[in-house]
């Protein structure tokens, strides 16, 4: 069954969103994917779509988490995921190493 066709509202957003992002310098592909997943979740957490994950419905909104999980954007990368890296470089002692530690272990990334 064909996906429900976004309303004007949705739009307007995606757009506004799109424009942002490349004002700030995103490639316009990658703007493109960015708004598409941020309406795609607010829709998923309005009731608006068939299908939803977890995520989309469970954690923190789009627009109130900014960048806090992006590898460039405010707050950088999380422990979890600096701690994921560790763990693929195998680096030791990382489970006992602090947010700061882990960052300073793989060379400040």
């Amino acid at each position: 069954m064909p996906q429900q066709a976004w309303s004007k509202k949705r739009e307007r957003e995606y757009e506004h969103i799109k424009d942002g992002l490349e004002s700030r310098g995103h490639r316009e592909d990658e703007a493109s994917e960015i708004a598409a997943r941020t309406v795609n979740k607010d829709r998923a957490r309005a009731g608006e779509s068939k299908r939803t994950s977890k995520t989309s419905t469970q954690d923190i909104s789009s627009s109130r988490r900014g960048g806090l999980r992006s590898h460039r954007g405010e707050g950088g990368r999380t422990k979890d995921q600096l701690y994921a890296e560790a763990k693929r470089r195998n680096i030791k002692g990382r489970s006992s190493m602090s947010k700061a530690q882990l960052e300073k272990a793989l060379g400040g990334r």
